[in-house]
């Protein structure tokens, strides 16, 4: 099965990114442990973490395979290794396309031009050159911290080559919960 993104629904990803991105900064931004996290209820975030990662398909023109897709909310640590109690995660979200492995350095390319301009910092790059490398392409958003990800997974050998599509949220709280204090 794979994933198709409609004109009307990829605006509203693009809408929908551009509020997520402007929604607050995050406490790995300051030095202060209680700068204000931003708020999203669990839900919303993997919402948006689907939306994204299927925009990241549907700009390098390839499918998605959703039953790939594994989802993995996490509790922040602090930098003294302190876990809150407030509710407070992150979310790792990543899901699989088939697409061959000839096509992997188009779609890094692709992401890496793309996002840039969306104001994503590149943060690692590689093409794919045979069976034993792989593509990469990682950046993040200095303005909201989020992170993405493409890269081939499975080595070629005994597991086939995939592309893996990843989003990594920064410490986000829940709305109406009250932050913890340090």
């Amino acid at each position: 099965m794979s994933t198709v993104v409609s004109k009307p629904v990829f605006r509203t990803i693009l809408a929908l990114s551009a509020v997520l991105l402007s929604a607050g900064g995050c406490a790995s931004e300051s030095d202060d442990a209680n700068h204000p996290l931003p708020r999203r209820e669990k839900d919303a975030a993997l919402k948006w973490a689907k939306d994204y990662t299927a925009y990241m398909a549907r700009i390098t023109d390839v499918q998605l395979t959703p039953s790939t897709a594994k989802v993995h909310f996490e509790a922040c640590i602090g930098a003294n290794d302190e876990v809150a109690e407030d509710g407070r995660y992150s979310l790792f979200y990543y899901v699989n396309s088939p697409a061959l492995a000839t096509e992997h350095t188009h779609v890094v390319r692709t992401l890496r031009r793309e996002l840039s301009e969306q104001g994503y910092e590149v943060t690692g790059y590689r093409e794919f050159k045979n069976a034993h490398e792989s593509a990469v392409f990682r950046a993040g958003n200095k303005e909201n911290a989020y992170r993405v990800t493409a890269e081939t997974v499975g080595s070629g050998k005994t597991k086939p080559q995939a592309l893996s599509f990843s989003v990594r949220t920064p410490c986000m709280l829940p709305p109406g919960a009250k932050q913890q204090q340090f």
